[in-house]
């Protein structure tokens, strides 16, 4: 269907350049990094080289100031490649943000030329092994002692845990009768930080090229100019931003259905069962007929919340609604799609099982569909 959205040729010819790289610098070690259970270095460095990360900083800092369809681009072509094990959306489009809304003028410009090269990787840890979705309920504590934090405590299920340079860490720093909601602060945490570690990467049943890992801080002393933004308004940032991160999510769900639905559609026209392909069976037709009239209405609304975050309209319930329904979606396109290819799509040489796979995870983290539904009915006012 065509799109309503604000795309240049600018935009199109950014599109063209990453799908490029995608197919020369990707695709062929991908598999690789999913039995390595991590992406090089090297690869985040030459995304930085050819403008693929934060795109939208101001020039002084190496962007390019560009709009948000630049981040939209990036986020569906490695959704519908197929890649999103390459995590280059939570970087640019959900880590970077903390800084640059929240930092100060010495942190930004620290640390964000850096993120922009690729030479610094972010991570934003905030769960726990208690706490995911309920962030006010974080155990993990910063302490002021003179011109120092001391941060105790321990996060789980961190992405990028492995490759990242700089962590935002949310943590406690109020005391007990501080209200939960104005008693947590974020803290930029540098790699090698004494009192820092992180635990081995955590092995996951998808997204296999991407790292996660627990991170541990035992007595990890850090600057006081480390606090990012006020202390106390930690919570607040996180809501702040948290619908973005739904959107980011749910654009690459939207992206992943699509390419899923793509390959089944070609699939289908190939393969022969009883002396015809499986596309002139009429109950086949009937699935597909389906599927596309789901994408094709999620593919409107994704791209209506993309427009209203373009024009900087409140985007909380569309987001929510996104990030539950589009993710729902994906995990529904892409189990259908793979039972139309019988056999071959549980092999791995088959790209359709990637899709499937990866999918999973889509509906737990950035907030679970269960948690997107109470937001939902809460502004509802039920």
């Amino acid at each position: 269907m065509k799109r309503n959205l604000p795309f240049t040729e600018e935009h199109e010819l950014f599109r063209q350049s990453l799908k490029e790289f995608i197919a020369r610098e990707v695709a062929p070690h991908y598999s690789q990094w999913e039995k390595a259970g991590i992406v090089p270095r090297e690869i985040w460095e030459k995304c930085g080289a050819q403008g693929f990360l934060l795109p939208w900083v101001d020039e002084k800092y190496g962007g390019f100031q560009a709009d948000y369809l630049f981040s939209v681009i990036v986020m569906e072509e490695l959704a519908s490649a197929g890649f999103i094990g390459l995590f280059l959306s939570l970087h640019s489009d959900i880590v970077a943000p903390y800084i640059t809304r929240f930092g100060s003028d010495e942190q930004i410009q620290k640390y964000i030329p850096a993120c922009v090269s690729g030479e610094t990787i972010l991570a934003i840890a905030m769960t726990e092994p208690g706490a995911g979705s309920d962030l006010a309920s974080i155990r993990t504590t910063a302490v002021r002692e003179g011109d120092s934090w001391v941060i105790n405590g321990q996060k789980t299920f961190i992405s990028n845990g492995i490759l990242s340079d700089l962590v935002v860490v949310a943590a406690k720093t109020g005391d007990k009768s501080t209200p939960a909601h104005q008693s947590i602060s974020l803290f930029l945490v540098e790699r090698d930080t004494p009192g820092f570690k992180r635990g081995k990467p955590m092995e996951k049943i998808g997204l296999k090229a991407q790292d996660t890992a627990e991170m541990f801080f035992d007595n990890c002393r850090i600057p006081s100019n480390n606090l990012l933004g006020e202390e106390g308004k930690g919570f607040y940032y996180l809501m702040e931003k948290l619908p973005s991160e739904r959107l980011s999510v749910a654009i690459g769900c939207q992206a992943s259905a699509e390419a899923a639905f793509k390959l089944a559609l070609q699939y289908i026209q190939e393969r022969k069962a009883f002396g015809k392909t499986l596309s002139k069976f009429e109950t086949i037709q009937s699935e597909m007929a389906d599927m596309a009239s789901l994408l094709s209405m999620g593919r409107s609304f994704v791209d209506h919340a993309i427009y209203a975050y373009l024009n900087k309209e409140p985007i909380l319930m569309e987001t929510s609604m996104a990030k539950y329904k589009i993710c729902e979606l994906n995990k529904e396109i892409t189990d259908r799609c793979l039972q139309l290819f019988g056999g071959y799509g549980y092999m791995v040489d088959y790209p359709i099982s990637r899709f499937y796979i990866d999918s999973r995870v889509q509906t737990i983290y950035a907030g679970t569909s269960e948690i997107m539904k109470m937001i939902i009915v809460k502004n509802l006012g039920l």
